[in-house]
């Protein structure tokens, strides 16, 4: 598929991809996630999805057990995101950034020679995904605004009030649900949402019990 490619369904999507496991990370659907690439089986990774479809599979290994292992089960469910910018350091890195397209399901992880994994993957359960905006009219945009300031006001977070207050809520409920300093399973929780309205209130739900809890790191930012 060459550049500027449009994502109509999951037809458009490869059924064989790359897999980038990462513990803590969410790319959702048309979010943006920069990546800082140097461990070589993924640098590998980078130049074979540049040479073909430009997509790779971001995904979490399994909380539990996920350390112990030599090579860690993975979760049943992640996102294909594009490769949108590229960019070589002089010192054996890659910086880029990923445009989520889809969220997948994992089939089957194949034996493969490449150094870094891959696996057969599935789309079908996900086919809002290439609907932009889809469900926006059903998020409780106040309610989420109001958790987002309880939470930054309690950890001393810096907040783009402007560009909140400007995000349709799509763009806001993926952002916030991409930045927000939560778990591997808070996280995962965020991805597996079968619909924009329930991310919003996951969203809202995790916020209130880490308040409850007493907050995160406040040296964080979002923006």
């Amino acid at each position: 598929m060459g550049m500027n490619a449009v994502y109509s369904g999951p037809e458009d999507c490869p059924a064989v991809i790359p897999l980038f496991p990462l513990a803590g990370a969410l790319l959702l659907p048309r979010g943006q996630m920069p990546l800082n690439i140097f461990e070589p089986r993924y640098l590998a990774m980078i130049d074979d999805a540049l040479r073909t479809h430009r997509v790779i599979g971001m995904i979490q290994p399994e909380p539990d057990n996920g350390r112990q292992a030599q090579v860690p089960p993975l979760l049943q469910v992640g996102c294909i995101g594009r490769i949108t910018q590229f960019a070589e350091t002089g010192d054996d890195r890659y910086v880029i950034t990923l445009t989520g397209i889809s969220r997948f399901r994992l089939e089957e992880e194949l034996s493969v020679t490449t150094p870094y994994r891959q696996g057969r993957v599935s789309y079908g359960d996900f086919a809002v995904d290439f609907e932009a905006r889809a469900g926006e009219d059903e998020v409780d945009r106040t309610g989420l605004i109001k958790a987002l300031r309880s939470f930054a006001k309690a950890n001393e977070l810096k907040i783009d009030w402007k560009g909140v207050n400007e995000a349709p809520n799509e763009a806001l409920v993926n952002a916030l649900s991409m930045m927000c300093p939560f778990g591997p399973r808070e996280k995962q929780a965020l991805l597996e949402a079968p619909s924009l309205k329930t991310r919003a209130e996951v969203l809202v739900a995790i916020t209130e019990i880490e308040l409850a809890r007493g907050g995160s790191d406040p040296d964080t930012t979002l923006q």
